[in-house]
């Protein structure tokens, strides 16, 4: 285990905490990375005290990481927004942020949709695998150079549903 429970309710808390305070008296439209950010999705947007909708995006990776040793590929949008994100305040939820590649194109994609605002929560940055120089808005925990598990990340569609974070050892 690399992340407790306990520890990712407190940080998803505080990150809540700071969202509300950011946007005080606006609502937000959370854009969920499917499907490893559906989990903290749900717990950070009941941590924000305004009004809040949610939609969601999906993204592939061509040659998806069948093994924790092996780098993501290019990136490709399998669904886009239901609602207009115009004039919106924006926050793009990502369970993880590892080489930018997919914050970056996601990044590009949402700005196009003339956002009024426009930031990024995470709950784990790995900024040692950064490939392209994103930062988010909103970080949950910086964590090493470990394949991780649970919380709404997976290997290989399992391990989702763990409660906690924990790393998985390479091959």
């Amino acid at each position: 285990m690399l992340i407790s429970r306990e520890q990712i309710a407190y940080r998803v808390a505080a990150l809540g905490a700071d969202i509300t305070r950011d946007l005080a008296g606006q609502s937000v439209i959370f854009v969920g990375v499917l499907k490893g950010a559906a989990i903290f999705l749900s717990d950070l947007s009941r941590q924000v005290r305004l009004e809040a909708t949610f939609d969601f995006i999906g993204v592939a990776s061509y040659g998806n990481r069948p093994s924790p040793a092996q780098e993501p590929g290019e990136v490709r949008l399998t669904k886009d927004v239901d609602q207009s994100m115009r004039d919106k305040n924006i926050i793009l939820v990502e369970d993880i942020l590892d080489t930018g590649l997919t914050l970056t194109y996601l990044k590009g994609l949402l700005l196009a949709h003339q956002p009024k605002s426009f930031r990024i929560a995470t709950l784990l940055d790995k900024p040692s695998r950064r490939k392209k120089p994103i930062q988010a808005d909103y970080v949950g925990f910086h964590i090493p150079d470990e394949f991780v598990v649970g919380y709404g990340l997976d290997y290989a569609e399992r391990y989702r549903n763990l409660p906690d974070i924990c790393v998985v050892p390479r091959e």
